[in-house]
């Protein structure tokens, strides 16, 4: 194919082909987001050049696969198709192969597209969630391990297979875990404390201390309000705030409610002035310090920081310090979720919630989910149905399934000024709880941690907040992603993390860091374990000196009402 012509059918072919998959793939996300109008299909072009270089790369390949015919090799670098069964299956291993072939042709299409970069990676999106649906991997009739299992278990695995889709069906997700092993109190969230105030939003709860002293700064955990707080809490050995605790910090933690309807109307100004300020207020009456230490994750730090702006513009400080784990202030740099937000998806949300109602939990778990929809979708869905198995407990996952709902107004509001407005980081944009916020006047010592492969908040967008906060600051990054990166325990000796201190062994800090988190990488070194011991030594000379334990929970008004973790974090949505 030289002519001119020909290319010019090439590139209607792919606009077609690529048009039905990006329908598919908008059409789900649309689904999971209410049903929300997503953008159309785009008029593409395409340069004869790399056009005529994909096809001859397209032309090539495939010739070499029909050559081997049956004798095809598996694609031992995709998991999907490592196991002994594809190989051992000449069909299923040629299957795979031209799959792969496929994929890649159709991602190089995209990328050979004349178009916009955000246009560009929404066709990559739409081509990769097609591709993940499609694989030979997701169907009974083509994948090689699922019919040797069915042989092997004379079909027992089949039946499994059935009752797991039905079970599954029947409760409205696809079990990531055995979900009958946990249980809230029981075996996750088990750190001891009580629960010392409570109002519509949210519980209060603090844990007993573990050491005869604790530090006279006591600590406030703000955890995100569309999770649960005990990923902070999953098991003795891996939770954060037991670390806390340990570590002689008087450790209080914010258990958001699960909406329903009754709080239905709630809005961000609520769950900042009645969520995060109301906290640190029951923490300074309960501990009478002047000054309390606080964390934020992920949207908690959202919450956090809105707080500390509004705090700031009443001329008031009452953190020593502030910690901001894997946590947006600026949604310049968003990643995979910002492609789909443009201004007719907020306008629909917006006239879908704004006014009132409740986003269901389900609808963001599952969204979240399809951002890695061959780890989170399509891996269960073989597992549970084709090869009939039940995933092996693991708390993580369980909490990853119990999800939470948000009420509308305060999701819109979040969806229009963070995500597509951005309009945080611009001082005096936003109005909140009365108060023109402008992050300028935070001025405290902040730690700041991004996850180096985190896809909800991108390493590049966890450091942008370094540029808007004028304070002593310390950056760290750790290795893996948004959740395993944070929840990395000093007893596991894994991963890795990354500073930028001249010295070994010195925790410093600075109020000026480099412009980008490219910038800063040049500058960083990677230490081995985990990063907690190294925000222990930043946060010790912020804890204040040592006091005794206090012997009871609560002070005054603010007595136990119930045991930790509450009953607030055991609603489901």
């Amino acid at each position: 194919m030289n002519s001119e012509a020909d290319w010019s059918a090439v590139a209607q072919q792919f606009q077609q082909n690529l048009g039905q998959n990006w329908t598919q793939a908008m059409q789900s996300f649309g689904a999971l987001n209410g049903g929300a109008a997503m953008p159309a299909m785009p008029q593409l072009s395409f340069s004869a050049q790399k056009l005529q270089a994909l096809q001859q790369a397209y032309v090539k390949e495939a010739a070499d696969l029909w050559n081997q015919g049956l004798q095809v090799q598996p694609a031992g670098a995709d998991k999907r198709f490592a196991s002994d069964a594809w190989a051992a299956n000449p069909v299923a291993a040629f299957s795979a192969a031209v799959y792969l072939l496929n994929a890649r042709t159709l991602l190089g299409m995209a990328e050979a597209a004349e178009t916009d970069e955000k246009t560009k990676s929404r066709l990559r999106f739409a081509i990769e969630q097609w591709m993940a649906a499609s694989a030979p991997s997701n169907f009974m009739a083509l994948n090689a391990e699922a019919q040797k299992k069915a042989v092997e278990t004379k079909g027992e695995s089949i039946g499994k297979g059935i009752q797991n889709l039905l079970k599954d069906i029947q409760q409205g997700h696809v079990s990531m875990t055995d979900e009958s092993v946990f249980e809230v109190g029981r075996n996750v969230a088990t750190t001891e404390g009580a629960v010392v105030f409570e109002n519509e939003l949210f519980q209060l709860i603090e844990y007993k201390p573990l050491t005869a002293r604790v530090y006279e700064r006591p600590f406030l955990v703000v955890p995100p309000c569309i999770n649960k707080f005990y990923i902070l809490d999953l098991q003795p050995e891996n939770s954060l705030i037991r670390h806390l605790v340990q570590e002689s910090h008087r450790t209080f933690v914010v258990s958001w409610r699960n909406p329903d309807d009754s709080l239905k109307d709630k809005t961000w100004d609520d769950y900042i002035g009645d969520g995060a300020l109301k906290a640190i207020e029951v923490v300074q009456e309960i501990t009478a310090a002047p000054q309390i230490n606080a964390l934020g994750f992920c949207v908690g730090g959202t919450i956090l920081g809105t707080a500390l702006a509004v705090l700031a513009a009443r001329g008031e400080r009452p953190l020593a310090c502030a910690t901001l784990l894997t946590t947006f202030l600026d949604f310049s740099e968003t990643g995979v979720l910002d492609l789909f937000i443009d201004d007719a998806f907020v306008k629909f949300r917006e006239m879908q919630l704004g006014r009132g109602g409740i986003l269901k939990g389900q609808e963001l778990a599952t969204t979240f989910s399809f951002l890695r929809p061959n780890d989170l979708v399509w891996n269960y869905v073989v597992g549970n149905y084709l090869k009939g198995e039940t995933p092996p407990p693991f708390d993580l996952l369980y909490w990853n399934s119990d999800s939470t709902n948000l009420p509308g107004p305060m999701y819109t509001w979040y969806l229009r000024n963070t995500y597509f407005e951005n309009n945080l980081v611009k001082p005096g944009k936003c109005t909140v709880c009365g108060e023109k916020i402008d992050l300028r006047k935070v001025d405290l010592p902040v730690y700041i941690y991004g996850s180096r492969e985190d896809h909800i908040v991108p390493i590049a967008g966890a450091y942008t907040s370094t540029q808007h906060l004028p304070g002593k600051k310390r950056f760290v990054m750790g290795a893996s992603g948004h959740i395993a990166g944070v929840i990395n325990p000093p007893a596991k000796n894994k991963r890795s993390y990354w500073t930028s201190d001249a010295r070994p062994g010195v925790v410093s800090e600075s109020a000026r860091l480099p412009r980008t988190h490219a910038e800063w990488l040049k500058g960083a070194k990677e230490h081995p374990g985990s990063w907690w011991p190294d925000w222990m030594a930043w946060l010790k000379p912020y804890a204040g000196k040592q006091i005794a334990a206090p012997k009871r929970y609560g002070k005054g008004p603010y007595q136990a009402i119930e045991p930790a973790p509450g009953r607030y974090v055991k609603a489901k949505a």
